[in-house]
């Protein structure tokens, strides 16, 4: 599956491209006012290959969630049975990233791909684990595709089996299928899994070859001494592993989690479909340099939702050359990020497809 994924990855579509960049200069505004919805526009003609681009609707939201053998090294204050809880709140609706869901019209799937302890059984939440409608914004479903209950500690030996981390990848391709077959326009990030910063800041390290420093942030909100503790187990893993970056899927056994895995084939599977895909933040864009390792088109079906304030988001955002739309400073994580920008992705493309141009409004040109 992986294979025939990535060989199906293709370059954005030229012609598109241009279409859209002269359609851009004739609608009735004054050439470049848009600013970077316009580069944005242009970008999802290319993906799209065609000009205009379908509206990006409707939005779906794959929050991967997992656990990290690497939390015994109390890189988080938080514990780690708080994933499978916030698991239960995603399918009660009751958390942030339900909220921005509900407010923008977008479905909710949570992904159980490597979750260590049993999720919450409350009959409260049943309803919403009896699979709902795919794409119903108003019923957030589970799909339970368990890899292994949490991966083992980085720092000891690799997270994962290269089964287990190609397990974890095809899990999230199939999810990006079901999505798109179901009839999401565009998909949306998301992630839960406490001390899942731990292995994106290796992740990042590995891939742009950044110092640990400059990838390794305070995540939940850990204290001084947490943190420098933090930046050591880092380098102890980078040290311990030495991943290969022209090996993606060796670095995500290595190093990741099984979320980051998944979230990079939910990215290989909206590109090789060209679906756009909005990234949230650091967990996000740590996977989008695995996808990117795997087919460097890719990149063609990234939109960066939002700057975290975690600061390996901003290393790997400009190793992969995505701005991103909006920076708040939010650090939550769950898509909550890429919910906010979702309007400015859909109003980039809407623009394309409404506004008149000088000829048709009867309007003169300078």
């Amino acid at each position: 599956m992986l294979e025939t994924t990535i060989a199906a990855i293709r370059a954005a579509d030229e012609a598109a491209m241009a279409a859209a960049r002269e359609l851009q200069g004739r609608l009735t505004k004054p050439a470049g006012s848009l600013g970077a919805l316009e580069e944005l526009s242009v970008r999802l003609a290319g993906l799209a290959g065609v000009c205009p681009p379908p509206l990006p609707e409707p939005a779906a939201v794959a929050i991967f969630a997992g656990d990290h053998g690497v939390h015994a090294q109390g890189v988080s204050p938080w514990p780690q049975e708080v994933t499978a809880q916030m698991i239960g709140n995603f399918l009660a609706g009751g958390a942030v990233v339900n909220a921005f869901a509900r407010q923008a019209g977008a479905s909710v799937t949570v992904v159980d791909v490597g979750v260590a302890t049993p999720l919450p059984t409350d009959p409260a939440t049943e309803p919403a684990v009896l699979d709902p409608a795919v794409l119903d914004p108003a019923v957030p479903r589970l799909v339970v595709a368990s890899v292994r209950r949490g991966t083992r500690d980085l720092t000891v030996t690799a997270a994962l089996t290269r089964d287990e981390a190609l397990a974890a990848v095809q899990t999230g391709i199939r999810i990006a299928d079901e999505l798109i077959d179901a009839g999401a326009g565009i998909l949306l990030t998301g992630d839960m899994g406490i001390g899942n910063t731990t292995p994106a800041a290796v992740l990042i390290a590995a891939f742009t070859g950044a110092d640990p420093l400059d990838t390794t942030g305070r995540g939940t909100g850990v204290d001084d001494p947490t943190y420098a503790h933090k930046v050591a187990v880092v380098r102890a893993a980078l040290a311990r592993h030495t991943p290969d970056p022209a090996d993606p899927l060796g670095v995500l056994a290595a190093v990741g989690g099984l979320e980051h895995a998944a979230l990079a084939g939910l990215i290989l599977g909206a590109a090789a479909r060209r679906t756009p895909v909005l990234l949230d933040g650091v967990i996000a864009v740590s996977a989008a340099l695995a996808a990117a390792a795997f087919a460097p088109a890719a990149v063609g079906a990234m939109v960066a939702g939002h700057r975290s304030a975690e600061p390996g988001a901003t290393v790997a955002l400009r190793h992969l050359g995505l701005d991103p739309l909006i920076d708040l400073g939010l650090r939550l994580g769950e898509g909550t990020g890429a919910l906010l920008a979702l309007p400015v992705v859909t109003g980039a493309v809407r623009v394309l497809h409404e506004v008149a141009t000088f000829d048709s409004a009867g309007v003169a040109e300078k």
